[in-house]
């Protein structure tokens, strides 16, 4: 029997390519910030709002959204007020939603193994609800990371600079979570809380490996997500796999394939220096440029009216109220 002949496994592979896809487009911006541990934070959080579903006789994934958007927020604000460091956050994250959760679940009487279908993934499991529920989300996170991908970008990149070019940084930093946690709330039926993590953070890296440049990376990324996610259904449907496991395992594998690539490239780009055009000319000095989590010389190339920064291999040219990479 065709696969498609079966309607459970139709919803299936749509609810599992919207999260390939939507998951790497919010772990571009988690992994640019250093922060590709948020995702299971995050699940954490879901898990508290899984529980506290069961308890009140509510549907699990709004409420899930609900409680792991309100835990993003507050954590990211104690994190600019400097009441919590990031990795403390993080452990609040852990540990408070995982324990409340399941203490909720006990208290709903349905116990933690209920859980474990939140944990873990059920794809064959969604409904026509939850189908609804992931293609709006999805739509409405990939408007936002594609749409203000200038802005985003520069946050993550240089939150120092882009804050005195009037971005409103804050705001920006309450949705990178915030879309960080509607992507882990509403992938739970897909990968599972403990696994989205995975897909938010691999494809990324993978096409970290292939290609340069953030934009580049992040269209990379979401189709390398969208292969792997709707791949991995197909093949647990053969297999008699779970469909969350056999997703981040293909991802891992495809991540090792490309290993190979990045390292000939790696060495291509080392053994050739970067061109400089005429009208350009490096700095003998680095000029200073902040970059997340970290303060260092950076080497600047005056090209034409303007300079550009080297990162990570990359040109990072200051334009307007955000950063354009050259």
């Amino acid at each position: 029997m065709s696969i498609l002949a079966l309607d459970f496994m139709v919803r299936a592979l749509l609810a599992g390519a919207l999260t390939g896809v939507m998951a790497p487009a919010v772990g571009s911006y988690i992994v640019q910030r250093k922060l590709s541990l948020l995702g299971d934070g995050l699940g954490h959080v879901a898990i508290a709002g899984v529980g506290l579903a069961l308890m009140t006789g509510q549907a699990p994934v709004p409420v899930a959204v609900a409680v792991c958007v309100a835990g993003a927020v507050l954590i990211e604000l104690l994190r600019q007020s400097g009441r919590a460091s990031g990795d403390v956050g993080l452990a609040i994250l852990f540990y408070g939603g995982l324990a409340s959760g399941v203490l909720m679940a006990g208290l709903a009487g349905r116990g933690a193994g209920m859980l474990s279908q939140f944990l873990f993934g059920s794809l064959t499991s969604v409904n026509r609800s939850d189908l609804i529920v992931v293609a709006a989300m999805s739509a409405l996170v990939l408007v936002t990371a594609i749409g203000l991908s200038p802005q985003l970008f520069a946050v993550c990149a240089d939150e120092d600079y882009a804050r005195t070019q009037g971005l409103p940084t804050r705001a920006l930093n309450l949705m990178i979570v915030v879309m960080a946690a509607v992507t882990v709330a509403v992938s739970m039926r897909t990968v599972g809380l403990m696994l989205v993590s995975a897909l938010m953070v691999i494809p990324v890296a993978t096409s970290n490996n292939i290609v340069q440049g953030f934009r580049r990376s992040l269209y990379t990324s979401m189709m390398i997500g969208l292969v792997c996610a709707t791949l991995g259904v197909v093949i647990s449907y053969y297999l008699d796999s779970a469909s969350g496991a056999t997703i981040v395992v293909l991802a891992i594998l495809v991540f090792i394939a490309t290993l190979p690539i990045s390292t000939t490239l790696e060495r291509r780009r080392r053994s050739r220096p970067a061109p400089v055009e005429d009208d350009e000319r490096v700095f003998e000095r680095a000029e200073p440029h902040e970059s997340v989590g970290e303060s260092a010389l950076r080497p600047a190339v005056l090209h034409g009216d303007h300079v550009d920064y080297l990162h990570d291999g990359h040109r990072h040219a200051p334009h307007g109220d955000h950063f354009d990479e050259h």
